[in-house]
C-alpha cells in the first residue's frame, strides 16, 4: 500500500474515531485506537499526527484542540454538527442552475472536478440533480482562452502551495524586459482577471508583493523547502484589492488623470471601468502607466480626449504623430523570421485539471453510499451511477471502495462494506453507518470552485434560477458557511451584466424579438432590432449571436457594449443559418509590430522576426475596429496591407491630431 493510501486511511479513521467518541481525547487515545498510528514509535507518531491534523484543518475538517487545565495535555474534539453540511436551503431550480454551471464549464474550467464534488454534496438525497441541464443552457458556450492542460497543472501546484503555505520556486518570463529568471515566492492567492490567471504573493528577492501571470511561468513549479509550512500569509492580505484594475493601473500609482468623453462613450466607460469615476462626461482615473492610458484614449478613436495631466496629452499627441509617420509612403520591408526561438516546452508530466483532494472524494462517496442505503442494511447500485457522479473510471472506483472498507472507528468497528460485483456495487451498512449518511462540509477547494463558477457564469446561473445572483450567493453562504466573498444586501438590484444575460436568456428561451441600444466600436450608440439565438461567454466578455433585422444579417454583440435590452411581444422562428461565430465576413490585415510591442503579440501567436519585431495576420470584421487598435499602439503597430486600411489609419491619425489642436485646453 502506498504512502498516500496509508495517510488517507489514517486521516479518515482519525475523523471517524473522534466523531464516534464525542468526548475530548488525548494523543495517547489516538495512538492506541486509530488505524495506522499504533505501530509507530512515539517520535514518528508525534510527527505524523501533527502533520495529519494540519492537513485535515486545511481541508476544512473542524478539528479543535484545547489544553487540559489540570494535566496540561492537549485534548482533541470533532463535533458531528460542525463536520456535516448544514441543512440545504437551496430551492430545486437554484440547485439545478448550479448544475448548469458545471455543464457550461466542463472541459474549459480548471476547477470542474471540485465543482462536481461540491454539487454532489449539495445534491445529496435529491436524485436527478446531476442530470442534463436546461435546453437554454445547451445553447450557451463558454470559452476560456487561457485554459490548457499545462495551465491546469500549474494551478494544481499553486493551489496546493497556497493551502499548505509553502514557498515555491519557478522560472518566470518578465514580458516588459523580455527576461527570464528564477523567482522565489510565498504564494498568497490565485486570481482570475480579464480572462487570465494571476498569482499574488511575496517575491522574496524584492521583499515586495508582486503579481505574476501564470501563463508566463516557465517549466516546473517546485517547493523551495521540505518543511511542513514556510510562511503565514499577512492577516490583512485581501486579494480583492487586486481586482478591477485596468491596463494602466498595474504598478505603483503615479497620479490621477481626467479624460473628456462623448456621451455614447461615457455610459460605457462608467459601466466597464471599475476603478474610476465618470461625472458630467469626464472620466477621472488613477494611473500607473501613462502609455497604457494614452493607448485607451486613442482606441476610442476621437470619442475620448485627454485633459489632465499635461504629460498624458503630450503622449496622445506624440502617439498620433508616430502613427501618421509610420503609415506614410511605402510600407517598411519585413525582416526575416527569427531562428532558434523555440516555443515553451511542455512540462515533463503534464498534470490534468485541478483535482479535488482524494480525502474529499472519499468523504462524499461514503455519504452517497450510505444515503442510498437509507434505512435498509444493504443496497445494490449500478457501478455506472458512481462513475458518472464522481467522474471515476472502473479502476479508480474499485480502489476508492477498497479504501472505504478499511476505515474504522477504533476497536474494529466500521461504517460500510462495499464491493464491485460485475456492473453493480453491493453496499452493506455497518455498525457506524448511520453516522456518515449526511454530506460533509465543503472543503476550501470546493467552496472556491463554486465561487469561481459564480464569477465565470454567475449571471447565467441567476437567469436559470429566476433569482437575482446576490440571492443565490447569499443562500450558498447560509448553506455551507464558508463563502469567503463579500456579499451585498440580499435585495440588491441585479448588476447590468446580470440583467442583460437574464433578459437575453429569456428571449432565447421564448424566441422573442429584442430591441437593444448598442455602441459598436468606432460608431455612436444606435438602436437595433435583433433575433437572439445563442449566448457565449468568452472570458472575460459575454456575447449574443443574433440575426440583426436592422442590418439584415447575422451579427454578434458584446453585452458590455449594450446600454439597454427591451423584450418585444413579437416572436421569431430560429434561423438555421445563424451559428455561434463572433466575426462574419472576416478580413485579414498584415501588421508589423515593432520591438516595443512584439513580445505581447508573440504571446498571442504572432511570428517573431530577426530584429525583435513580430508579424501577425490580424483578423477583423470591422475596419473601424482595426483603425482604433492600430492607433492605440502609438506607432508600434504598422499596417503593411491592405493599402486601403493603411491609408485609413494615416488619414485618421492626422485628422485626430488636428482636432486636438483646435479644441480648448479644458472644458468647463
Amino acid at each position: 500500500m502506498s504512502h498516500d493510501t496509508d495517510k488517507l486511511i489514517r486521516q479518515l479513521s482519525l475523523v471517524a474515531f473522534l466523531m464516534a467518541e464525542r468526548r475530548p481525547l488525548t494523543a495517547r487515545d489516538v495512538k492506541g485506537n486509530v488505524e495506522g498510528y499504533s505501530e509507530m514509535s512515539d517520535e514518528a507518531f508525534a510527527r505524523r499526527f501533527y502533520s495529519d491534523r494540519a492537513e485535515l484543518v486545511a481541508l476544512g475538517v473542524p478539528l479543535h484542540s484545547q489544553r487540559d487545565e489540570f494535566t496540561g495535555e492537549e485534548l482533541y474534539t470533532l463535533r458531528s454538527e460542525q463536520y456535516f453540511l448544514d441543512e440545504l436551503k437551496l430551492e430545486d431550480d437554484e440547485l439545478a442552475a448550479l448544475q448548469t454551471a458545471l455543464y457550461l464549464l466542463e472541459g474549459q474550467f480548471a476547477y470542474a472536478e471540485p465543482l462536481r464534488l461540491a454539487l454532489q454534496n449539495l445534491a445529496l438525497g435529491r436524485p436527478g440533480h446531476l442530470d442534463e441541464p436546461t435546453e437554454s443552457a445547451k445553447r450557451i458556450q463558454v470559452r476560456d482562452p487561457d485554459y490548457s492542460v499545462e495551465m491546469s497543472g500549474r494551478l494544481t501546484k499553486l493551489e496546493n502551495a497556497i493551502s499548505k503555505q509553502r514557498t515555491v520556486k519557478f522560472r518566470y518570463w518578465t514580458i516588459t524586459r523580455d527576461e527570464e529568471r528564477e523567482r522565489t515566492v510565498n504564494p498568497y492567492a490565485l486570481l482570475p482577471e480579464n480572462g487570465s490567471w494571476y498569482l499574488i504573493g511575496l517575491d522574496l528577492e524584492s521583499e515586495a508583493e508582486r503579481t505574476f501571470r501564470v501563463s508566463r511561468i516557465r517549466g516546473d513549479i517546485r517547493f523551495a523547502t521540505r518543511r511542513e509550512r514556510d510562511f503565514r500569509a499577512p492577516a490583512d492580505f485581501d486579494a480583492s484589492g487586486f481586482r478591477g484594475r485596468q491596463n494602466w493601473q498595474y504598478g505603483e500609482i503615479a497620479g490621477e488623470a481626467e479624460i473628456e468623453l462623448d456621451p455614447d462613450t461615457a455610459w460605457w466607460a462608467e459601466r466597464t471601468i471599475e476603478r474610476g469615476q465618470v461625472e458630467d462626461g469626464t472620466l477621472r482615473t488613477e494611473y500607473a502607466d501613462l502609455g497604457q492610458l494614452a493607448a485607451w484614449v486613442l482606441r476610442q478613436d476621437g470619442r475620448a480626449r485627454a485633459r489632465k495631466p499635461a504629460e498624458l496629452k503630450a503622449e496622445v499627441e506624440r502617439g498620433l504623430a508616430a502613427v501618421a509617420e509610420a503609415h506614410e509612403g511605402d510600407p517598411p520591408k519585413v525582416p526575416r523570421r527569427a531562428s532558434g526561438r523555440a516555443a515553451e516546452p511542455a512540462p515533463d508530466r503534464p498534470a490534468g485539471p485541478v483535482a479535488p483532494e482524494r480525502f474529499a472524494v472519499l468523504q462524499a462517496l461514503l455519504a452517497h453510499l450510505l444515503a442510498r442505503c437509507g434505512d435498509e442494511q444493504s443496497v445494490r447500485l449500478p457501478a455506472s451511477e458512481l462513475e458518472d457522479r464522481f467522474h471515476l473510471d472502473r479502476e479508480q472506483l474499485t480502489e476508492h471502495l477498497a479504501l472505504l472498507n478499511l476505515v474504522n472507528f477504533g476497536g474494529g468497528c466500521y461504517a460500510v462494506y462495499a464491493n464491485l460485483d460485475g456492473d453493480e456495487v453491493h453496499v452493506q451498512k455497518e455498525l457506524f453507518g448511520d453516522t456518515f449518511r449526511r454530506a460533509p462540509r465543503l472543503t476550501p477547494l470546493e467552496a472556491r470552485a463554486i465561487r469561481l463558477a459564480l464569477e465565470f457564469v454567475g449571471p447565467m446561473i441567476a437567469a436559470e434560477a429566476h433569482t437575482p445572483l446576490e440571492r443565490v450567493r447569499r443562500k450558498l453562504e447560509e448553506t455551507f458557511g464558508q463563502f469567503e466573498q463579500a456579499s451585498e444586501d440580499e435585495d440588491a438590484e441585479p448588476t447590468a451584466e446580470e440583467s442583460l444575460v437574464g433578459a437575453l436568456s429569456q428571449a432565447i428561451r421564448e424566441s422573442r424579438v429584442v430591441e437593444i441600444e448598442y455602441k459598436a466600436v468606432g460608431e455612436e450608440t444606435s438602436t437595433r432590432t435583433i433575433e437572439p439565438h445563442d449566448l457565449e461567454r468568452e472570458l472575460p466578455h459575454w456575447y449574443v449571436h443574433s440575426w440583426d433585422r436592422t442590418r439584415d444579417g447575422q451579427r454578434s454583440f458584446r453585452l458590455d457594449r449594450m446600454k439597454s435590452v427591451k423584450l418585444l411581444d413579437e416572436t421569431f422562428e430560429p434561423r438555421r443559418e445563424v451559428v455561434p461565430q463572433k466575426l462574419r465576413d472576416v478580413q485579414t490585415a498584415r501588421v508589423l509590430f515593432r520591438k516595443e510591442a512584439a513580445a505581447w503579440r508573440i504571446e498571442r501567436g504572432a511570428v517573431p522576426l530577426s530584429d525583435g519585431s513580430a508579424l501577425e495576420e490580424v483578423r477583423h470584421g470591422s475596419a473601424d475596429w482595426l483603425v482604433g487598435e492600430i492607433l492605440s499602439y502609438r506607432g508600434a503597430a504598422v499596417v503593411l496591407e491592405p493599402a486601403e486600411i493603411r491609408e485609413a489609419v494615416a488619414t485618421r491619425a492626422k485628422k485626430l491630431a488636428k482636432e486636438l489642436r483646435r479644441r480648448p485646453a479644458a472644458r468647463r
